[in-house]
C-alpha cells in the first residue's frame, strides 16, 4: 500500500508539471494567434449523402441473410446497376439534362445547452443550405434537441430558423429526446413537428432564479453597496438587501417575457390552444401530440428513411476548425482522465488483493 502511496504522488508531481506546462505553451500561442485575424478560426461544411448510409445498412443486412450463391449473385446485379447508375449520370452531365424532379431534403442538427452555443454552426450551415436550396421541391430538416436555456440566445436560434420560412423553404422539426422551454421555440418555427413517442416537448415558460447574500454579510458586518443610474437598472442584487418593489419590476420583466413567448408560438402555431399549454408543464411524445404541440409521432430516422425514397438526403453540418490552444487543452483534459483513472485503477486491484 505503501508504494501505490508514493506511485501515485509520483504521478500527481508528473501531472502537475505537464499542466503547467500546457498551460504555459496555450497562453504563448493564445498570444501568437490574437492578431492573425478571423480566417485562422474558420471552420468547414461537413456534407453526407445519408441515402447511401441507409443503402449501405440495408445492403449489409441483406447480404449477412443470403447464402453463398445469393450472395454472389445480388452483389453481381448491384455492381452491374452502379456501374448502369454511373453511365447514366455520366451521359446527363455531357448533355446537360438532369431529374429535376427529385427535390433534396437538407438535414441539419442542433444539440441546445444553456446557452445556444450550436446557434453559430446552425447559422453558417443555414446560410449555406439558404444558397442553392429550391423552395418549390426542396425541404429543411432540424434535427432538435435542446432543454432551453437563456432567453436571448433561444430567440435568436429561433430566428436563424425563421430565415428558412421566410424564403419559402419547408422546415420540419424532428425531436428524438427533448424540446422544451427555448427549445421548443426553435420547433414551432417549423411548418411541422415530428417527435418520438416519449419526447418532452413543451414547457413554455420564463424562470429566473439567484442566490442572495445579503444575511450573511450583515451578520459579519459586511457592507455591500449597489450604486446605479436609472430607477430599473438593477431591480434584483446577490449581495445587497432586495426590496418589494424591486421584485415587483422583476416580476413584471418575467411575465413580460413570458406574454411574448406566447405570441412567438401562437404564430407559428395558430391551432394551438396557447392558454393550455402555455403554463410551463410538459407533455411527452403522445400527449403533445393530442394537445397539438407536435404533428406526429415519428422518430428522425423513420422520417428521413422515408424521405429517402423521394428526395436526395444530405446531412449539413459546420464544423470550426479547434485552435492549437483549444487542442491542448483537450489533450490535457484526455490525459488528466487518463491518469486519474489509472491511479483508481491502481488502487482499486490493492483493496481487491
Amino acid at each position: 500500500m505503501e508504494f501505490l502511496t508514493e506511485y501515485g504522488l509520483f504521478l500527481a508531481k508528473i501531472v502537475t508539471f505537464v499542466v503547467a506546462a500546457l498551460v504555459v505553451i496555450s497562453v504563448i500561442m493564445s498570444a501568437a494567434q490574437k492578431d492573425r485575424g478571423d480566417h485562422e478560426g474558420e471552420g468547414e461544411l461537413k456534407i453526407r449523402k445519408l441515402n447511401e448510409k441507409y443503402e449501405k445498412l440495408r445492403e449489409t443486412i441483406q447480404s449477412r441473410l443470403m447464402s453463398d450463391h445469393q450472395r454472389k449473385v445480388f452483389q453481381k446485379a448491384r455492381k452491374k446497376a452502379q456501374k448502369a447508375e454511373k453511365k447514366a449520370a455520366k451521359a446527363a452531365k455531357n448533355t446537360d439534362e438532369q431529374d429535376d424532379s427529385r427535390g433534396r431534403v437538407y438535414v441539419l442538427d442542433f444539440d441546445g445547452d444553456i446557452k445556444a452555443s450550436d446557434t453559430d454552426p446552425l447559422r453558417r450551415a443555414i446560410t449555406a443550405v439558404l444558397s442553392i436550396a429550391d423552395p418549390e421541391k426542396d425541404e429543411v430538416v432540424i434535427r432538435l434537441e435542446s432543454g432551453g436555456g437563456l432567453v436571448h440566445s433561444y430567440g435568436l436560434a429561433a430566428a436563424q430558423l425563421d430565415r428558412i420560412r421566410s424564403k419559402g423553404l419547408r422546415l420540419t422539426a424532428c425531436v428524438d429526446k427533448v424540446a422544451a422551454s427555448g427549445g421548443y421555440m426553435m420547433a414551432c418555427v417549423a411548418d411541422r413537428i415530428v417527435a418520438s413517442p416519449f419526447a418532452i416537448l413543451g414547457s413554455i415558460g420564463v424562470v429566473a432564479q439567484l442566490p442572495n447574500f445579503h444575511r450573511f454579510l450583515k451578520k459579519n458586518d459586511v457592507d455591500f453597496e449597489v450604486l446605479t443610474a436609472g430607477e430599473h437598472k438593477r431591480t434584483m442584487t446577490i449581495f445587497g438587501e432586495n426590496t418589494d418593489k424591486g421584485r415587483q419590476k422583476f416580476l413584471e420583466d418575467l411575465e413580460d417575457t413570458h406574454g411574448l413567448f406566447k405570441e412567438y408560438v401562437s404564430e407559428r402555431r395558430p391551432d394551438l390552444d396557447i392558454a393550455a399549454v402555455a403554463n410551463g408543464d410538459i407533455w411527452f411524445g403522445k400527449r403533445a401530440l393530442e394537445v397539438k404541440l407536435i404533428d406526429e409521432i415519428k422518430t428522425s430516422d423513420e422520417y428521413l428513411i422515408e424521405a429517402c425514397d423521394r428526395a436526395d438526403v444530405v446531412s449539413v453540418a459546420y464544423q470550426r476548425k479547434r485552435t492549437l490552444p483549444e487542442k491542448l487543452g483537450l489533450a490535457t483534459s484526455s490525459a488528466l482522465e487518463h491518469t486519474v483513472w489509472k491511479v483508481l485503477g491502481a488502487f482499486r486491484n490493492q483493496k481487491f488483493q
